[in-house]
């Protein structure tokens, strides 16, 4: 598998992993109710779900484009990012580990009323009030979402030198629990309560471990980049 596959791999994955985390899980809860009012047609509910996952991608995309092509097209940043990427990585790492393992805990500011305030000013009904709402939904970070976004995700956009295919593919994957949920909707209502429990258990055991991993991970850059080099001068 080459390495650009495995980026891949990744950046779907940070997707899937902040999908269920507690807080982005809870906004996802927020669009399968949304999107269960039109139960009475199929066709209706999976294609609500694919707006909302498309609003969610198309978030992620202009993040993406802004930050890592602004960061990339100025060119002594440029230089200094790819020399000192490595270095950064290790420290990131941890912290994000961290992050996800709830060894560290971050309040963001408050933007609730404003989130609210959104909300419901968007057509509740349709599948441009399901796209709207992917949009801001994803834009609502939490700490979870911010550390596997800013921390991990755009680390390796830059690394790549990807500013539309990684985060894409990030935005799809964090959308993916509410078009699986509209799909069992679509098919069967009760369905939904056991994919449910299923998800939660499923994300308990995945964050502990992705979070295991990246401070592993962290750690060997850490002695591999910064003080393996320092102890061999």
């Amino acid at each position: 598998m080459d390495e650009w596959s495995i980026m891949l791999m990744s950046a779907f994955w940070f997707g899937i992993l902040t999908s269920i985390s507690p807080c982005p899980l809870a906004t996802n809860v927020a669009a399968i109710s949304y999107i269960s009012k039109g139960v009475q047609s199929p066709s209706k509910v999976i294609f609500t779900g694919l707006a909302y996952t498309l609003g969610r991608m198309l978030s992620y995309l202009a993040l993406g484009v802004i930050l890592v092509g602004s960061l990339l097209s100025a060119v002594s940043l440029s230089v200094v990012l790819q020399k000192y990427m490595n270095l950064l990585l290790g420290p990131i790492l941890i912290l994000v580990g961290m992050f996800l393992l709830e060894l560290l805990t971050l309040r963001l500011p408050g933007k609730g009323d404003l989130i609210e305030t959104l909300k419901a000013k968007i057509n509740p009904q349709g599948y441009v009030g399901a796209l709207l709402l992917g949009v801001l939904f994803a834009l609502s970070f939490c700490p979870t979402s911010a550390a596997l976004f800013f921390g991990s995700l755009l680390p390796l956009a830059l690394e790549s030198q990807s500013s539309i295919a990684l985060p894409a593919i990030y935005g799809i994957a964090t959308g993916l629990p509410v078009l699986l949920f509209a799909i069992l909707l679509g098919i069967s209502a009760n369905k939904v309560a056991s994919a449910y429990n299923h998800l939660m258990t499923f994300e308990h055991w995945a964050r502990k471990i992705t979070g295991g991993v990246f401070i592993a991970i962290g750690v060997y850059y850490v002695w591999s980049n910064i003080f393996a080099p320092i102890l061999m001068m």
